[in-house]
């Protein structure tokens, strides 16, 4: 099996027992503390995970490409990166006691926020040290961390919410313990690989890694703003209780982004390798596209099909108004699948300031959509902003990188065609058939329809299941269909 195979088969899966532990904690803490206070937990949690983007000011991704590229600068970047965090980390901690005010945060929410900046400060140190072990394309040791770290949160907080406290401060204090061991793991099996020393600060590269991730860090700055501003305005014109009703929509949806998360933390530093070859990134562009499209059809479609009886199965029906937002979300995260290739052949080809035009335009949308439409709307308005924002994400995106390789709109749509009609069949016989049958046993069923058709279209074959494992490097053909044909 391929070093990328390999990577995103440890990543895939440790997010997914990652995010089927968190989705269910999730659950359980929304059902107990209710949509009030689960509004003021996610509230606090988008604020400083939004001010985790300026502890890192985009450092780590120059830290996976630059390592990627020169494995022998690698403690010399880690060091660097560090001595420019302990710079920037008193400002985040600053706007973490200020933002609460200018939010409009409740008293609880603001004191959840002050709390929190442990679990970002944590955080801001684990994913550096992961980034070291990424450039050096090592996901094993991300892989098992990711894991026992939200293992460890759910232990601690399931134990609080089993005793009857339902302080929200002891949930914040469980993110920590999960945080805690993060960066721990994280730092010890670097200094297992470059010694004691990549843990002390260094300034010996000057400003050159501020520099070379000045437009990681404005992306990264958009990306949070768009993610989260859902959630301010909702709070500002409805209040906590609204954006707990969302959180439960959201956190569903993106949920699932770890699929491509893995994927493409596999695949940012072979994108990186291939920069200087246009055919090669054409070939890895395209066996990504397929193979995200066939990730993300089953996936948008079906809880498209059963979102009112997920939110009722998993939060009650006190978060029922959650279901029609979670249909309009689900079909932004088709959109997110498929644009993850894109931003990452952009990114690793030295256009990060393009990507992050698109991100900035992104974010000007998302924002004036949500102050518009959620007054009108409600909460269903966030939703239909999100799917504004992504759309025009992956369009812009796609039209920039028909600069770098001649890919064009019919290999897009063959490549995925396919998985997303194979969606639409599956969602139409699950909401017919649940009118019938228990809609769990439309699970199974829908399954059989999707892969179904997508044998049908020739979007998924047998020797595509065969050879999954040999995804994108490896490859040898030179003609992409043939390369597809061996995945």
């Amino acid at each position: 099996m391929s070093q990328l195979a390999r990577n995103t088969f440890l990543l895939t899966a440790a997010s997914i027992g990652q995010k089927a532990i968190a989705f269910i904690y999730f659950a359980v803490i929304a059902r107990t503390i209710g949509a009030d206070a689960t509004g003021s937990y996610f509230l606090a949690l988008a604020l400083t995970t939004t001010l985790g983007a300026i502890d890192d000011v985009g450092l780590t991704s120059v830290l996976v490409r630059e390592v990627a590229r020169e494995p022998k600068q690698a403690l010399e970047y880690a060091r660097n990166v560090i001595g420019n965090k302990l710079l920037l980390i008193p400002i985040t901690v600053l706007l973490a006691f200020l933002a609460p005010r200018l939010l409009g945060f409740s008293v609880e929410a603001t004191m959840l926020t002050q709390i929190a900046v442990f679990v970002m400060l944590l955080d801001t140190i684990s994913l550096s040290m992961y980034g070291v072990l990424r450039g050096q394309q090592n996901l094993k040791f991300e892989s098992i961390g990711i894991f026992i770290g939200q293992s460890l949160t759910t232990l601690a907080g399931g134990v609080a919410l089993y005793l009857g406290t339902h302080d929200l401060r002891w949930l914040i204090v469980a993110l920590i313990v999960g945080s805690g061991w993060n960066a721990a793991f994280a730092a010890y099996n670097v200094v297992r690989r470059l010694g004691i020393q990549a843990l002390m600060p260094s300034y010996s590269l000057g400003w050159k890694p501020l520099k070379m991730a000045s437009m990681f860090f404005v992306a990264a700055v958009f990306v949070k703003i768009y993610s989260y501003v859902d959630s301010f305005t909702l709070n500002m014109v409805l209040g906590a209780g609204a954006v707990g009703v969302y959180a439960v929509a959201y956190k569903l949806t993106y949920s699932f982004q770890f699929l491509p998360l893995a994927f493409i933390g596999a695949l940012y530093p072979t994108m990186s390798a291939q920069a200087h070859s246009p055919e090669k990134l054409k070939q890895t562009l395209l066996s990504a596209e397929w193979y995200l499209a066939l990730l993300a059809a089953p996936v948008v479609f079906g809880l498209f099909a059963l979102a009112p009886e997920i939110i009722n199965f998993f939060y009650g029906v006190k978060f029922a108004d959650a279901a029609p937002t979670l249909q309009i979300l689900v079909f932004a995260l088709l959109f997110i699948f498929l644009d993850f290739p894109i931003g990452a052949l952009l990114n690793a080809s030295g256009r990060q300031a393009t990507k992050t035009g698109i991100m900035g335009v992104t974010m000007i949308i998302n924002i004036v959509a949500n102050l518009l439409l959620i007054p009108v709307l409600g909460i269903p308005g966030a939703g239909v902003s999100a799917l504004l924002c992504f759309s025009f994400m992956f369009f812009a995106g796609f039209y920039f990188v028909r600069q770098s390789v001649d890919v064009t709109v019919y290999d897009i749509v063959s490549f995925t065609g396919g998985s997303i009609a194979a969606g639409g069949v599956m969602a139409a016989v699950v909401i017919i058939s649940k009118a019938f049958i228990p809609w769990f046993a439309t699970i199974p069923l829908g399954g059989l329809v999707f892969f179904g058709v997508a044998f049908a279209t020739k979007s998924l074959t047998l020797d595509h299941l065969k050879s999954l494992g040999r995804l994108l490097p490896g490859m040898k053909s030179t003609n992409v269909k043939e390369e597809i044909a061996e995945v």
